[in-house]
Formats: structure tokens, C-alpha cells, sequence
């Protein structure tokens, strides 16, 4: 398990250049490690062999639970958020996208951040935007590093030009002399300064979480609701018009959230059938391999939809908003 320095880097449109550029001068005996996110969706990248070539460090792309080892670079794999979990383990997590992708930098910058605290050297290089300002500034807020890419030297200098109108950053320089730069601040980082403490509730980084709405919303327009009374029984209006009572909402709201179970459930069964006609073209291709795993990816597919329609069989707690007999209150 890594004790140094971490060195975490974001990049996007223009980003690739820029980090063949860094880890060419960054030496063999580094003692940190390096965390990479490209805005790369979920489309198969070459990134870690191009940069494992490109200098004198192993890249790869990481894995989950996989430890931060000194000297390494870890690059987020296709469709997976990067992030750091104490006590400075990776973790690989499909959760919500975040400015419109995953991985997005944003996650690992805030959960280094946290597992680390003043031992993290944040880095954005070339890419549109503002995905790593946020996570930047949360590094520094933490007492890390924050460097940046000068925007006349990135392709794209949207997220560079963020960073600096929004962070307070520390060295801003060209992606050429940024390996040297980040050599000689991780030899001189105080590695052993304490984090601060991450409570233990925190959810990890880069996952779905359930917070209260900050509005319910419309089930005709998906507008956002604004709760009234009328005396003491609750209605909904959204900004366009559409009316509920308590009852009418909840049916409504029912009905729409079958429609999205159902919705997922016809994506479901779709992929399956997808799948299947694929493992019988490769079948009749002679690609055996291909075909069992076309297959094995259509299996999945059709255990998930039977998820769904236990949840579509099942019934819900309906009560009643409706005052008891009498118009008194319910009594317990």
C-alpha cells in the first residue's frame, strides 16, 4: 500500500498530447502515484498503452479495489468513475454521470481529496468546460497542490482557463515542463501530513445516492410541483397548469413510475434478443469464444428483466390521505 504523495490528473479534448508530453519526463523512481481520467465515455481507449510507452512509468488501466502503488500510473477504464477510498485503495464505480460523463475528473479530484487530503497534486490539463475546477478546489481547500495547464499551450483550454478563474492554483505551465515540475513536487510533498478525517457515513464518490428532491415533479410534463392546501388536504400545481389533489397525485405518480418499469423492462428484453442474434452470428462464424459470451451477456440481460417484473407483480402500500370516520383523525 502506496504512503506517498498522489498525483491525480483530468484531461479531455486536447488531453492525450498533453499527457504523452508529462509522463515523458517523469522519472522511474517517482514516489507517487498516478491517477489518470480522460473524458473518454464508455469507447475502448489505447490511452494506457500510449502513455506506458510514452515514458519510463508502467500505465494500465485500473482496476477495483486495486491499491495506489508508487511509481505507477492508473488510468480509469471506459464508462467507470476513478476513485480514491481510504485508506488509498481505487475503487471503479458506475454511478451517475457527472458533466455529462463517466469517468469524469470531478469524482476522483473530491475523493483523493478526501483519502488524502495535503499529500494530493491536483493537475488539469487541455479539455472544454469545467470538469475538474470543482474537484480542484476541493483539493486545495484540503491543503493539496493545484496545477494547471497555461491555456495558450492546451488544445482545448476550457478547463484549464476554469480552473484558474475559479481555483487558487499554485503552478501554472506548459504540458512539456509539467513532468519535471510534478517530479520535483512530489520529492518535496510532506507525504506523511495527516488527512483530514473522512467520516465513516460518507457515501463513496461517484455513486448513485438518495437525497431528498429538491422538488417533486409533474407526472404529465415533468415539470417541478409547488405544494398548497386547501384547509388541511395538500394539491400540487406545476408551473404549467397541471393540477393534483393528494390522491390524484399519488395515483398519477404510480402510474408513471410502472411506465418506467416498464420501460426498462422492454430495454431489457430487447438487449437479450440483440444479444442471442449476436451469439448466432458468431456461431455461424466459428467464433466460439465470441458467441459464448454474446450469450452469456443475453443470460444477464434476461435475469435482470426477470428483476423487474417481480417488482412489476408485486403491489405497493397504498394508504389513504382521506380523514377516518367521522372526520376525526385516525387513534392509535
Amino acid at each position: 500500500m502506496m504512503d506517498g504523495p498522489l498525483i491525480v490528473i483530468g484531461a479531455s479534448a486536447g488531453g492525450l498530447e498533453a499527457l504523452e508530453a508529462l509522463v515523458r519526463d517523469l522519472p522511474p523512481d517517482l514516489p507517487a502515484a498516478v491517477c489518470i481520467v480522460l473524458h473518454i465515455g464508455d469507447r475502448p481507449t489505447a490511452a494506457p498503452s500510449i502513455l506506458d510507452r510514452a515514458g519510463p512509468l508502467p500505465a494500465s488501466h485500473a482496476r477495483d479495489r486495486e491499491p495506489l502503488r508508487a511509481g505507477r500510473i492508473h488510468v480509469a477504464p471506459p464508462g467507470c468513475h476513478l476513485v480514491v477510498e481510504p485508506p488509498r485503495c481505487l475503487r471503479l464505480s458506475r454511478g451517475p454521470r457527472e458533466h455529462g460523463t463517466r469517468p469524469a475528473v470531478d469524482p476522483l479530484f473530491r475523493s483523493a481529496a478526501r483519502a488524502c487530503g495535503p499529500a494530493v497534486i491536483g493537475v488539469v490539463l487541455s479539455g472544454s468546460w469545467n470538469d475538474g475546477t470543482a474537484g480542484l478546489a476541493e483539493i486545495k481547500r484540503r491543503g493539496g497542490i493545484a496545477v494547471v495547464q497555461d491555456p495558450a499551450d492546451a488544445r482545448h483550454p476550457g478547463m484549464p482557463r476554469s480552473a484558474l478563474d475559479h481555483v487558487a492554483v499554485d503552478h501554472c505551465v506548459p504540458a512539456a515542463a509539467m513532468g519535471a515540475l510534478l517530479a520535483r513536487l512530489a520529492a518535496e510533498r510532506d507525504a506523511d501530513a495527516a488527512p483530514p478525517a473522512a467520516s465513516k457515513e460518507a457515501p463513496m464518490e461517484g455513486m448513485y445516492d438518495l437525497n431528498r428532491p429538491a422538488a417533486l415533479t409533474c407526472p404529465d410534463c415533468g415539470g417541478a410541483l409547488r405544494e398548497t392546501k386547501v384547509d388541511t388536504l395538500p394539491y400540487f400545481t406545476c408551473h404549467i397548469g397541471h393540477r393534483y389533489g393528494a390522491d390524484s397525485m399519488e395515483e398519477a405518480q404510480l402510474h408513471r413510475m410502472e411506465q418506467a418499469f416498464e420501460v426498462a423492462l422492454r430495454a431489457l428484453n430487447e438487449r437479450a434478443d440483440l444479444c442471442r442474434r449476436l451469439a448466432e452470428t458468431a456461431q455461424g462464424m466459428g467464433q466460439a469464444l465470441s458467441a459464448k459470451r454474446w450469450d452469456e451477456a443475453g443470460r444477464e440481460a434476461h435475469d435482470r428483466a426477470e428483476v423487474l417484473i417481480r417488482f412489476l407483480g408485486e403491489e405497493w402500500i397504498r394508504p389513504s390521505i382521506h380523514l377516518g370516520s367521522g372526520g376525526a383523525p385516525d387513534r392509535f
